[in-house]
Parts: C-alpha cells; structure tokens; sequence
C-alpha cells in the first residue's frame, strides 16, 4: 500500500527543510513545489534542489512567478538595500514581499488537487520571526477555509490540509528538532543576500545564528566564534 502523498513548500531554507523532513517523518511521500519568485538570487533554489535529493523526494517542481516585475521589497528589488541594522519588534521590515506566500499556497493548493495530495506542509513560523502578517496561525486558517471554498476537492470534502509544524516553535526548537530529524543543516540556505558565503548580517542570519548558539551548535553558525549577543533584541553585536 503506498503511503499518503503531502506537497511541500521548499525553499531550501531551514524552516521549509525542517517541514519537510517532519512530513517524512508523519509518513507522507513527497512533492515538493520550490518558486521562483524573482528573488535577489538562486541559492536557495539550489539549497532547495539538495534538500529534496538529500531526503529522497522523487518529484520537485520550481514554479516561476516573476513577482520582482513590481518589486515591493528588499528581496525582490535590487534598488532595495537589504537592512543589517538587526530585527525591530512590532516593524515589518522591508524584506516582507507582498502576498508571496498567498502566491504561494495557491500554487501549492493547485498541485496538491491535481496530484491528490492530502496534505501541504509549509515552514512558517509566528514564533521568532520577522514579523511578516503572512507567517501567523490566523492567516493559515484563513487560507484553509478558502481553500475549502475554492476547490473541486475542498466540495467534495478532500481539502489538503494546511500543515505548519513549525509555527509556534522558538527557532532553538526548530533547529532541535531539524538535528534530531536528521536535516542537514549544512546544505540549507537561509540568507537574504545571494554572496558565496552568507552574510551573517540580515534578519534571517541573525535570528538563525542565535538559534543554533542557543542550541550548542556553534559549529553551524555564519559568525563561528563571535559569541556576543544583544538577548533583549536577538541580534548578533558584531565584532569588528
């Protein structure tokens, strides 16, 4: 008997990785759906591609969707300065791109009908994040009931299930729980800017930095041996 199908939003990311590898582990076989959204750069399609070899995904589809055509944020407009300056609470920084993950799961809604997936497991996280409106439980149920809604399936009572394992985890639970599901952390990519080496500086290194400090894993950090940290703001004081 073949195992239920689940797609998975991949963006080669720890948190997308992290979700994939626990839907393996919820005994789903696999589909993972990457876009092309017009990012800065491809490396996470190319961490993306890696992660799904590594976990034995048979099937991976990398949808284009130019969303840089209008811009709108740092990671889709490279007159757009990512910022560096460390993660505000209660500001939506500029790296938020505009109905990306709505884009998405419609995407993702679609492949999920045609291929008779049950599931759809995405790595958002509400938890330590940048503040993204798009990234919270109540947008997900919203997107659920549409999704209901919206379908042939959804009418004959087999909407997909929206699944986000990570959502109300810390980022120390995340990388705790990648390491003890076997994610090879090494291969993912989570920085906003697209150089050989990430750049340790942007909202996304930052918080996952701190995370794999917290969690004794400094070997895997971007800034290995730069131990200090501003804990009220979770953000790397770097050591010039």
């Amino acid at each position: 008997m073949s195992a239920s199908k689940a797609i998975v939003l991949l963006s080669g990311g720890l948190d997308s990785s992290t979700s994939a590898a626990q839907a393996i582990a919820d005994g789903y076989e696999l589909i993972a759906l990457s876009l092309d959204y017009g990012q800065r750069h491809d490396r996470e399609l190319i961490a993306a591609k890696r992660i799904a070899d590594y976990l034995g995904i048979k099937e991976h589809f990398v949808v284009n969707v130019n969303l840089a055509q209008w811009g709108g944020s740092a990671l889709t407009d490279q007159s757009v300065t990512v910022p560096t300056d460390g993660v505000k609470p209660d500001v939506i920084p500029i790296t938020y791109v505009p109905g990306r993950n709505t884009v998405f799961l419609a995407i993702a809604l679609s492949l999920a009908e045609a291929k008779g997936a049950e599931a759809i497991y995405l790595g958002i996280n509400a938890v330590d994040y940048s503040g993204y409106p798009d990234c919270r439980p109540e947008y997900l149920e919203a997107v659920q009931h549409l999704a209901t809604l919206s379908s042939k399936a959804g009418l004959e009572g087999n909407t997909p299930k929206l699944v986000a394992p990570l959502v109300m985890d810390s980022k120390v639970d995340i990388v705790n729980r990648a390491l003890r599901l076997g994610v090879p952390i090494h291969l993912t990519w989570s920085c906003y800017q697209g150089e050989d080496e990430a750049c340790g500086l942007c909202d996304s290194c930052r918080i996952r930095d701190r995370a794999l400090i917290d969690a004794g894993r400094s070997d895997l950090a971007t800034l290995v041996g730069q131990d200090l940290y501003d804990q009220e703001n979770r953000c790397a004081i770097l050591v010039s």
